[in-house]
């Protein structure tokens, strides 16, 4: 396989990145107007949210793409016109989430909403995330998502000529398992949120775990930008892990301790 896969359309090709992230949007979020329960939300509330949701996200997203390597951003920092393109370029899933949760929280203080608005996003979340996921296995090299060198029988030449651990795969077979799972809980009685809360947990321990095998620099304590960003993450849903793992256990455990 030579990367990257362009996607080809007869008179013309484009990118696979392009393809299958403009495709992630567009089913993860036509999921979620399929999915949602809208009579939960008034519509300023919903519109609120959804703003709220998408500034965070955009500006979460660019803001921890830049501190991937703090020698480089430093560098911008005492030179910020020497190249603009620096600011465009990058984006961090991680920092999307955490922004765009950031954004929600705002939004829902403004307005005045105290209910959870997160279980609704989170099976379209996971779906556009395992799409995306698909384009930056196929962009190769040039995505900087794949992993350090290896030697186990799965590594992948993205078209640097080393072996490397298909990261962006194992990202997305654990998407996929993590969707079955919460898929499959959500037909059990849980507390309103916890669907979201357990999709973030687990999404930001695997993404702590597995950014040990990819090539970021680690100036941060010997971790990444991206893992101190998912360890505060999941302090902040620490709190609620306790009832996160009673909500894996089994449906008539949950009857037992709601009685």
């Amino acid at each position: 396989m030579e990367f990257p896969v362009w996607i080809d359309f007869g008179l013309f090709r484009l990118h696979p990145h392009v393809v299958f992230e403009a495709l992630g949007y567009f089913l993860g979020f036509r999921f979620y107007l399929f999915a949602r329960r809208s009579e939960r939300l008034s519509p300023s509330v919903s519109l609120s949210v959804l703003a709220g949701a998408i500034v965070g996200a955009a500006l979460g997203s660019k803001l921890l793409a830049w501190f991937y390597d703090w020698t480089i951003l430093w560098s911008h920092l005492q030179h910020p016109l020497s190249d603009p393109a620096f600011w465009m370029e990058g984006k961090s899933i991680v920092g999307g989430l955490l922004g765009g949760l950031i954004g929600v929280e705002l939004a829902k203080k403004i307005v005045g909403h105290t209910e959870s608005t997160g279980d609704d996003l989170t099976l379209p979340l996971i779906t556009g995330m395992a799409i995306g996921r698909i384009g930056c296995f196929l962009t190769g090299i040039e995505d900087n998502t794949y992993g350090i060198g290896t030697t186990l029988p799965w590594g992948m030449d993205f078209g640097d000529g080393m072996l490397r651990h298909p990261t962006q795969l194992y990202e997305l077979f654990f998407l996929l398992s993590l969707g079955i799972i919460l898929f499959l809980k959500n037909k059990h009685p849980h507390k309103e949120g916890d669907l979201f809360k357990l999709f973030m947990v687990g999404y930001l321990l695997f993404r702590l775990m597995v950014d040990f095998i990819k090539p970021y620099p680690r100036e941060y304590l010997g971790l990444g930008a991206i893992q101190v960003a998912c360890l505060l993450g999941i302090l902040y849903y620490a709190k609620d892990i306790p009832r996160l793992l009673g909500f894996l256990r089994k449906r008539e455990d949950f009857k037992k301790e709601s009685a």
